[in-house]
């Protein structure tokens, strides 16, 4: 189970000030890495492996 307070979150560098915007947290030991709305720190999470995080960043960028 991921536990979010042992998470270091960060806002993307993309993020804009109207909000919408996604943030990242890094285990101290740098996995697992998770995704969470920003607006809704303690809403949904989506957790990945490092190589799940980067196959999923590659499919976004292409869409």
């Amino acid at each position: 189970m991921l536990e979010s307070t042992s998470l270091t979150w960060r806002k993307s560098r993309r993020s804009t000030q109207n909000g919408a915007c996604v943030e990242i947290g890094v285990s101290h030991g740098g996995v697992p890495v998770a995704i969470r709305d920003s607006k809704n720190p303690e809403g949904g999470k989506l957790a990945f492996s490092r190589s799940e995080l980067r196959s999923f960043m590659t499919r976004v960028k292409t869409l």
